[in-house]
């Protein structure tokens, strides 16, 4: 896996040349006219990294950090990058935003992708709502779907079986167990894909036992379909289809340290979209339209709470090329959001919690024949309840011709609307929140030698946040700003066809007290590690035979616990885990075994959660 870089794990020089980036145009760029370092994480990637959760490859990710994948497969998760939360973080898939309108930050849980359906994955860190809108302050993750293969037929089994246990308990019975399937095929005009998958976890309290008490295990289970069917008529033309139905269960308990055996939690995301794209002579037309249902359920404190929200999104962007150099995109997008929400104690109706946005804007990108590359643009948010709200980013950047280094710089701002619950909430909620706004400058480098064999890129960045959304009494848009300053440098060697190593390292440090739930002694950077480092070796050392070993440290962080919030300081840990994978047939069946946490070191996560020990897992995976 690259750990902060954007190629393969063992590519070709002549490949990388070829290599794109979607994220900071929408459309394919070459990564040399970028001036991100956006990290991408492509399929042979994955495949080297085999049995991990989509959060898991991640927080491996220099600025991501994802709290939570360490603990029970059930735990709920918060993903950060440069010392924001959740709802400064846009999801996306096949680049359609993905959210649940019911939730208090409008985030999306992690914990419904299977990342075997995942066929690469992009992340763009810094405020981007001038391309992608709302929620778009800190990063964007694009998620890309499988696709169909290039013959008419083709397909893919797989299944594998491992442990879950804490570093305590050292219970290596098999405890979780992942299965599913691919089919799909491409002839001259037509494509389909279908992919099933199921997964049963279970052998982990979520809470943690106190001495002397032993808490219940609490279970997961996820079952996700896909199925996609593309049309081409002609060259200029294409129609692109897809449906996706997923299903997550867990158990869950009261609180930490305090374990309930009746708690749990029912999600099920329906989704369906449609995208047509016509190439003509200087540009593309794209038009991308989704429509996602979100049902939730929980069931706590003896009675049931049922969540719903719905929404429309419609994106259509046109890139029109003036020159050789110089092209610009244009495009508008609407989104619709509705939600309810039921329970003993709270009805919101959906004909009352819901709104939309229109949001026009503009990209325009240069790329020199001299190395000069700017991309700029500006964005206009038209809200149905809090008004307009404006954006924009310049991001220029300079490769030199005859030197082995890109010099890279931006400065782009970003918005956050408030969320349904955060406007209608039964108790606290707020009518006159106004969006909450981020601003992000960065400057760095990126030195590329021996062929691309070795390269080392380094990103200053300095993030100001205001007009914060933080919670009283009510919901409130909180005075002052915030500020997250902070480095981030990866570093990949091709040593040779056989032998890849690479690194990254993120400092990120929160300047002013964040107000979280009201108490000042809670800083933004909760949960979020100053220091922290990934460190991989991968060795292929014959054709169909790969070893990896993984490296991870995590600085000491804040936690808390209980209400009023009790704060404490959490101990650094560090992790080792290890991956093997041998193809036994060639291009048609290979197995693979890993183990995590290899030095069964006991830490703390999250305070009074279990975290997993050392665990063992493997698998095997047949094509056709």
């Amino acid at each position: 896996m690259c750990f902060g870089t954007k190629k393969g794990v063992i590519q070709s020089a002549a490949n990388e040349l070829e290599e794109v980036v979607i994220s900071d145009s929408k459309f394919a760029l070459p990564k040399e006219k970028s001036g991100k370092v956006i990290v991408k994480i492509t399929a042979d990637d994955l495949k080297k990294r085999p049995g991990q959760s989509v959060a898991t490859v991640l927080s491996t990710v220099a600025g991501v950090e994802v709290n939570g994948n360490q603990s029970s497969a059930g735990k709920n998760q918060s993903y950060y990058i440069r010392g924001g939360r959740n709802r400064q973080t846009l999801i996306l898939i096949d680049g359609i935003p993905v959210t649940d309108a019911s939730g208090i930050n409008f985030d999306y849980d992690l914990r419904l992708i299977p990342v075997e359906q995942v066929e690469s994955i992009e992340i763009m860190k810094g405020a981007a709502s001038t391309l992608y809108g709302t929620g778009a302050a800190t990063g964007v993750i694009n998620i890309t779907l499988k696709k169909a293969a290039k013959k008419p037929i083709a397909g893919n089994v797989y299944m594998n079986v491992g442990t879950q246990t804490t570093a305590q308990d050292k219970d290596y019975s098999a405890q979780e167990y992942n299965q599913g399937f691919l089919f799909n095929g491409k002839t001259e005009k037509f494509n389909y894909f279908a992919s099933l998958n199921s997964s049963e976890i279970t052998g982990i309290s979520e809470a943690k036992a106190p001495n002397g008490e032993s808490f219940e295990d609490d279970s997961f289970s996820r079952v996700n379909s896909l199925v996609k069917f593309g049309f081409t008529p002609t060259k200029k033309l294409s129609f692109d289809f897809f449906a996706n139905y997923d299903r997550l269960k867990n158990d869950f308990d009261d609180n930490a340290f305090a374990d309930n055996p009746n708690n749990y939690g029912k999600s099920e995301q329906y989704r369906v979209g449609f995208s047509p794209k016509y190439k003509y002579d200087n540009g593309e037309l794209v038009v991308n339209t989704a429509a996602s249902l979100m049902d939730r359920g929980l069931f706590q404190y003896g009675g049931l709470t049922k969540y719903k929200s719905r929404n429309v999104s419609v994106d259509a962007f046109n890139k029109y090329q003036i020159s050789t150099d110089f092209f610009v995109v244009t495009g508008t997008q609407f989104q619709f959001f509705d939600m309810s929400i039921n329970s003993l104690y709270t009805n919101i109706p959906n004909e009352l919690a819901t709104y939309n946005l229109i949001d026009p804007y503009v990209t325009a990108v240069y790329n020199s024949n001299f190395g000069l590359n700017i991309n700029a643009g500006a964005r206009l948010n038209i809200h149905s309840k809090y008004g307009n709200h404006f954006v924009y980013n310049i991001n220029p950047s300079y490769h030199f011709e005859n030197l082995p280094l890109k010099i890279i710089s931006s400065f782009s701002t970003a918005y956050i609307a408030p969320s349904l619950y955060q406007l209608y909430a039964t108790y606290g909620g707020n009518m006159n929140l106004e969006a909450e706004e981020n601003s992000t400058v960065e400057t760095g480098f990126e030195l590329a030698f021996l062929n691309k064999k070795i390269v080392l890129n380094s990103v200053a960045f300095y993030r100001q946040e205001k007009s914060a959304i933080e919670y009283g009494t009510a919901y409130f848009n909180a005075n002052g700003k915030y500020n997250s300053k902070g480095i981030e440098t990866s570093f990949t060697w091709v040593f040779n066809n056989k032998i890849n190593l690479n690194a990254n390292y993120t400092f990120t440090q929160t300047e002013d007290k964040m107000v979280i739930n009201s108490f000042p002694d809670i800083t933004a950077n909760l949960y979020n590690p100053k220091h922290k480092v990934n460190a991989a070796i991968d060795y292929q050392f014959v054709p169909g035979a790969f070893v990896g070993v993984s490296y991870q440290y995590l600085d000491k962080r804040q936690g808390f616990m209980g209400y009023p919030p009790v704060v404490s300081v959490l101990d650094s840990y560090q992790l080792l885990n290890a991956t093997a994978k041998y193809e036994l047939i060639k291009n048609r069946m290979n197995v693979f075994a890993s183990v995590t946490n290899i030095t069964n070191e006991d830490f703390v996560e999250v305070v009074g959660y279990n975290t997993r020990g050392r665990n063992f897992k493997v698998g095997l995976n047949i094509n056709f």
